[in-house]
């Protein structure tokens, strides 16, 4: 038994399956099979298949490079594809070197994406990515499931990959996944197929790569009930439960010391059980996270127990070969069964169903996707849409819009001409890139483009260049920020300063007396402190990663054609702040060594905070539908009887008009925040209960922004991560400066919406 499974997964461990085929339920030796009646249901079928399986057979396609069963005619499959803001570069997916599927549409970082705040859009990007990876697949360049997106908030701004994330805000991040997650399958939960599968990760509690000698593959993240509730598990509540992901990833980190992939109280008692995960969906490990259960973590005494761990606890496929490796083992040693293995291959198998891999090509639309549905005109105005909207105007003293009596620029730093730069991490093959030179280019500005410095240099050679540049031009604009050498996956930052000697280049450029605008790109924030006092600096932008057309984007929104309107989803905190909280440390709460994390906790003062943005227009507010002057919390209950979800049922639809009352067209951004002193002392700040974004408001016009607000928003978790709806005053406050404010009493006693699952202690 041992030996035959060791030759089979050699065979495939030099490289990642190449190649995609389907099953031939027509003519092969699984014709006869139940897998192959479309009559019957993805578990009756995907067992009926998993039935036929030698218990060699089962371990070999329990990791990601999967051999399938070529004596049933099954084929192998790569479960491993990426496509976190586009089908990207990964060991299932294959771009050609020229012609047809060379590349694919490059969105934004996630967290630009973000900073958008419009659930369509990222509901349409969803769908774009879906379709461009169901194209790759039916030509044999992709799995159908894709490991996206990275929904862990993003609350330490050290963190190498929160660029991956929408933001820190555990509510955006729901509203991000749900809508994307339905866009990327082709609908809530479709049937009778998928477009593609998606899958949350990482779950949970993983934002730390490597700081001061803590690794994520064995660090052990020590969270309270309370804060797991409320902040770290939201968005895959909302993924898992909510938007019926087809499948979902395990973390490297333990969680009050279980390592994740190996913690039957996350994978079964939360997911499986409270988040209804159900029998058609399934776990993987991330990459070598299940070899990790066993070192760094330690959390066995040998490799084999590590392996079983893992198994029982719902982990159904290996990123990497350590099942295959140690399961025979296991499986010798009674350490898991031939049903727990079955199980395993039924949940991944099911999904199969769903995506219509046994299926008749000529019954599914997705199987008639080509080349023409990728890159499309449509893909193409999206990525763009995508960038526009998410970059944000942190600073502006009038100098933008540029004058259009500005002709020449210097446009200077290590961003000024970025191509593959702009694309962040996770990224594919682009069918363009647009730099920052080029989009000036293209809005007519005569460029002289200058170096000037790296990011994170402290040679000053190219000073003088960048000087000379800018006393010739009639403006000066400087790219610069942080990128992958100082922000990625195993890379955390030790600090948020500007890195290397940028400020110094920016300072002499100041010197020049031109108007002067600075563009900060990156994902993660750095104090802005020295830009935002100096008024010699006369406008900040940030642009994240924006993607294949960032440089047209930056420019069309630094020229005027379009008035910026995104909004910052992360706090962008001052640098003695990683001073006062080590990342290991995963409370919120505010406490004696700890100024607390995010916007809805941290009692500093930040460089520019969760939600803020300028504009190049003003706005002025109604209530259209403000909030009543009471409600009854039993009667809001009883009202909700019918709902799923208690914590998903409505509470009211507000709405507020919104009037452009300056002289540019420009889209805005409606955050409405609650706050007051109601539930059990500490209380936070504010919360973000909904948001609307509200496009292409021209001088003069009025649109009504809709705010739905369900019970759960205005909910508080307990200790044990149980939420409630408490009696109290709630303020609403419009806007990070509260321009219109609205307050409202719940009555009655406080009611339970939630019952988190409780971890049983030994």
């Amino acid at each position: 038994m041992s030996s035959q499974r060791v030759v089979l997964v050699f065979a495939l461990a030099a490289g990642s399956v190449v190649g995609y085929s389907f099953p031939d339920c027509q003519s092969g030796p699984l014709a006869d099979n139940a897998v192959c009646d479309t009559a019957l249901d993805p578990i009756t079928r995907a067992t009926a298949l998993v039935e036929l399986f030698t218990v060699p057979e089962l371990i070999n396609n329990t990791i990601n490079t999967s051999p399938g069963v070529p004596r049933l005619g099954l084929p192998a499959y790569q479960w491993w594809s990426e496509a976190l803001h586009g089908v990207a570069d990964s060991p299932g997916v294959n771009f050609s070197t020229s012609g047809e599927f060379s590349y694919a549409t490059s969105f934004p970082q996630p967290i630009l994406m973000g900073a958008a705040f419009d659930d369509e859009l990222i509901k349409s990007v969803g769908s774009i990515v879906g379709m461009e990876g169901r194209a790759f697949n039916n030509y044999g360049l992709a799995g159908i499931d894709f490991w996206t997106p990275n929904i862990n908030p993003f609350k330490d701004p050290r963190w190498g990959r929160g660029q991956e994330t929408p933001g820190e805000d555990p509510y955006h991040l729901a509203q991000y996944v749900y809508n994307l997650v339905v866009g990327l399958q082709g609908g809530l939960d479709p049937k009778p197929y998928y477009q593609v599968v998606s899958t949350c990760k990482h779950f949970a509690g993983y934002d730390l790569e490597d700081w001061e000698g803590n690794v994520r593959y064995g660090f052990n993240a020590l969270i309270t009930p309370q804060d797991l509730a409320e902040y770290y598990l939201p968005s895959f509540q909302s993924c898992y439960r909510d938007a019926k992901v087809g499948a979902a990833m395990c973390s490297y980190n333990a969680i009050n010391g279980v390592p994740s992939c190996a913690d039957t109280y996350l994978l079964q008692d939360i997911l499986r059980d409270f988040y209804s995960f159900a029998q058609d969906r399934w776990i993987t490990s991330d990459c070598d996270a299940v070899d990790n259960i066993y070192s760094p973590h330690n959390y066995t005494a040998t490799p084999q127990q590590a392996a079983a761990d893992a198994l029982k606890a719902g982990t159904d496929l290996d990123c990497g070969t350590f099942y295959a490796d140690w399961l025979p083992i296991a499986y010798n040693e009674s350490l898991i069964t031939e049903t727990e293995l079955r199980t395993a291959l039924i949940h991944q198998y099911a999904s199969l169903v769903r995506l219509g891999y046994f299926d008749p090509e000529e019954w599914q639309p997705y199987r008639a996707y080509n080349w023409n549905n990728v890159n499309t005109s449509p893909a193409q105005q999206l990525a763009y849409q995508a960038a526009l909207e998410g970059i944000v105007l942190l600073k502006n003293d009038g100098t933008l819009p540029l004058s259009s009596s500005i002709k020449n620029i210097a446009l200077i730093g290590p961003w000024a001409n970025a191509t593959t730069q702009m694309q962040g991490n996770y990224f594919g093959v682009a069918p363009y890139l647009i730099s920052p030179v080029m989009g000036a280019m293209e809005d007519g500005y005569d460029v002289t483009y200058v170096f000037g410095t790296n990011i994170t240099s402290n040679e000053t050679s190219g000073f003088a260049a960048a000087v000379a540049a800018a006393k010739e031009a009639d403006a000066v604009i400087y790219a610069g920020g942080i990128d992958l050498t100082v922000e990625a996956e195993a890379l955390d930052r030790y600090t948020i300063t500007w890195p290397g000697n940028q400020l110094d280049l920016i300072a002499e450029l100041q010197a020049v007396a031109k108007s002067l605008v600075v563009v900060q790109f990156g994902g993660g924030q750095i104090d802005n402190a020295v830009i935002k006092g100096n008024s010699s600096v006369n406008a900040l932008v940030w642009a994240g990663y924006p993607g294949q057309s960032g440089g047209k984007a930056v420019f069309d929104i630094l020229s005027g054609k379009v008035a910026p309107a995104g909004r910052l989803p992360i706090t962008q905190y001052p640098a003695n702040y990683v001073d006062e909280i080590p990342m290991t440390d995963m409370n919120l709460r505010p406490n004696v060594t700890s100024p607390g994390r995010t916007y809805i906790w941290y009692i500093g003062q930040p460089i520019y905070e969760f939600g803020y943005g300028k504009h190049y227009t003003t706005f002025s507010y109604k209530w259209a539908q403000a909030p009543a002057c009471s409600y009854d919390i039993q009667d809001l209950v009883a009202a909700a009887k019918y709902d799923s979800y208690l914590d998903n049922a409505p509470f009211a639809t507000l709405a507020v008009d919104v009037t452009n009352t300056g002289q540019v067209t420009s889209d805005y951004v409606s955050l409405l925040f609650a706050n007051g002193t109601y539930g059990t002392a500490p209380y936070p700040n504010k919360v973000l209960v909904s948001y609307a974004r509200s496009h292409s408001i021209t001088p003069g016009n009025t649109t009504t922004a809709k705010l739905p607000i369900t019970l759960g928003n205005l909910a508080r978790a307990d200790i044990n991560g149980n939420f409630w709806l408490y009696p109290g005053t709630y303020e609403l406050a419009l806007d990070t400066s509260g321009v219109l404010n609205a307050n409202f009493e719940l009555t009655g006693t406080a009611a339970q919406l939630t019952s988190f699952p409780q971890k049983m202690t030994s």
